[in-house]
């Protein structure tokens, strides 16, 4: 997840993290690449990551955007993209017992 910081034209967007919070560095992106949320955070145009991180936190922002089903998703993916083995062994187990 990430914020849109600035508009530099119609087809792209200065967008930040802020880095230390979801690893996102600060940078330019076209428009396409994006999906944009509902979320909604009261920072101003070209803000810095101080006062970016100050804004996501005063409007509890993430702990929002983690309670989604985009998010969850995202989450369950990353653990089994990063389960070992024996424990992708134990799933298909489990899987077969409870069917």
């Amino acid at each position: 997840m990430c914020t849109v910081i600035d508009i530099v034209d119609q087809k792209r967007v200065v967008v930040d993290g802020p880095e230390s919070l979801t690893g996102v560095r600060r940078h330019m992106m076209p428009v396409k690449r994006l999906s944009l949320t509902d979320f909604k955070c009261g920072i101003f145009r070209g803000a810095r990551e101080k006062q970016l991180k100050a804004a996501l936190e005063k409007d509890e922002t993430m702990r929002k955007w983690s309670e989604t089903a985009w998010a969850k998703k995202l989450q369950a993916k990353k653990v089994r993209a990063n389960m070992t083995d024996f424990e992708r062994f134990k799933l298909m187990v489990a899987r077969k017992n409870r069917a």
